[in-house]
């Protein structure tokens, strides 16, 4: 009987976003469940945007048991989904992603920060916003088949909507879960890329921190792990699964 894998993506994707980490699994052991999260792709119009909201919905789609695998804002509503029901999960995947800021000023700063830009956003163009977010030093390197498979994606969404789940899904308005990761009974690989140094010292603290974890570092790969090497984030999923 195939596996379930819930799939998460990242800020300003869509479900599309995990097209090659599937192409990767046998479609025989494995049964991806890749969904929208809230204010993106078809969930665009779905209110209000918040991580109690998104876990509920990723558990309401879910099977009993299932594997779990979130990228960046996906990899932190994944904690949030591991911590509200360890108990129906096989296993977890984390790819470049954070269990947040601690740091109470830190924090306000970054939602402060994330405010401003969802304002800007939501007065913008779908073009515009890609323009803007592809900019970051966090794409810097990217080679540029990787940029325009993400572009695609962006354009999926729309700019009202994105700026609404920026404000409500903002690492800033996440209280931090480094401390209940620690009692976390899930077998879990943590996933972050060679040349992404800030994820990739955040994904060796979360290996650290989660008692039954392993660390993957992707060779070559920057932010977007799961599109430059997606037979790691494949293999990853793979740990554990059901023979």
């Amino acid at each position: 009987m195939a596996e379930t894998v819930v799939l998460l993506h990242g800020f300003a994707g869509t479900h599309r976003t995990w097209d090659r980490v599937v192409a990767h699994l046998d479609a025989e052991r494995y049964r991806p469940l890749a969904v929208d999260l809230r204010g993106h792709g078809a969930a665009h119009d779905a209110r209000p945007i918040g991580f109690v909201e998104c876990c509920a919905d990723v558990l309401a789609a879910a099977p009993e048991r299932f594997a779990l695998c979130g990228y960046s804002m996906g990899g932190r509503i994944a904690q949030h989904v591991a911590l509200a029901a360890p108990e129906r999960l096989t296993r977890l995947v984390l790819v470049s992603t954070t269990a947040g800021i601690e740091d109470a000023e830190e924090r306000a700063a970054r939602l402060a920060a994330d405010a401003a830009l969802a304002a800007t956003i939501e007065r913008e163009m779908i073009e515009d916003f890609i323009e803007r977010w592809r900019s970051q030093p966090l794409f810097a390197g990217d080679p540029p088949w990787v940029a325009a498979v993400a572009r695609a994606d962006y354009r999926r969404n729309e700019p009202r909507a994105l700026a609404a789940a920026l404000r409500g899904l903002s690492t800033g308005a996440m209280e931090p879960l480094w401390s209940r990761l620690a009692a976390l009974p899930v077998p879990t690989a943590v996933v972050a890329g060679e040349r992404d140094h800030r994820y990739r010292a955040l994904a060796e603290r979360l290996a650290a921190t989660l008692p039954e974890a392993t660390l993957r570092i992707a060779p070559g790969a920057g932010h977007a792990t799961h599109l430059e090497r997606a037979d790691v984030v494949a293999e990853a999923l793979g740990v554990g699964a059901l023979h």
